[in-house]
């Protein structure tokens, strides 16, 4: 699979009959599900689960989705989804893209971007990036 930028993270998803909507394609929300899924996949691989982000008191919270819609999924695509974190600024904040195809025909079904804020988790207040989300998030950052 040919992607827009190098060393995807990458999982495989396969659409199946609860995706679909009432035009008998993939709802676009849930698009937004898989690319928060794939975020959380991916923190886990580098090494920040859940449990640690609990540990630190620390969450990336949604600040901003950007997300297009290039062309329908249906029932029983195989789809393959990339991310990339393409920006960690070390103070607050973090970005992510991601890119979906279908397998079948490579064809881009979807170009997103997320920007993430850092916030303690028992406040809820704005807070700076824990120095291990600078170093993990950090060094996992592709240039676009």
């Amino acid at each position: 699979m040919e992607w827009v930028l190098p060393d995807p993270f990458v999982i495989d998803i396969q659409v199946t009959q609860e995706a679909i909507d009432a035009y008998q394609h993939v709802n676009n929300s849930e698009y937004l599900r898989w690319a928060e899924q794939i975020s959380w996949v991916h923190s886990e691989a580098l090494g920040l689960s859940l449990e640690r982000y609990r540990e630190l008191d620390r969450a990336m919270v949604v600040q901003r989705h950007e997300l297009d819609y290039l062309a329908p999924a249906f029932i029983d695509d195989k789809l393959q989804l990339a991310t990339w974190i393409v920006a960690c600024d070390g103070r607050f904040s973090l970005a992510r893209r991601f890119q979906l195809k279908r397998v079948s025909d490579g064809r881009t079904l979807l170009n997103a971007r997320t920007r993430f804020a850092c916030v303690a988790l028992t406040s809820g207040r704005p807070k700076r990036l824990p120095d291990e989300y600078q170093r993990i998030y950090g060094a996992a950052v592709v240039a676009e």
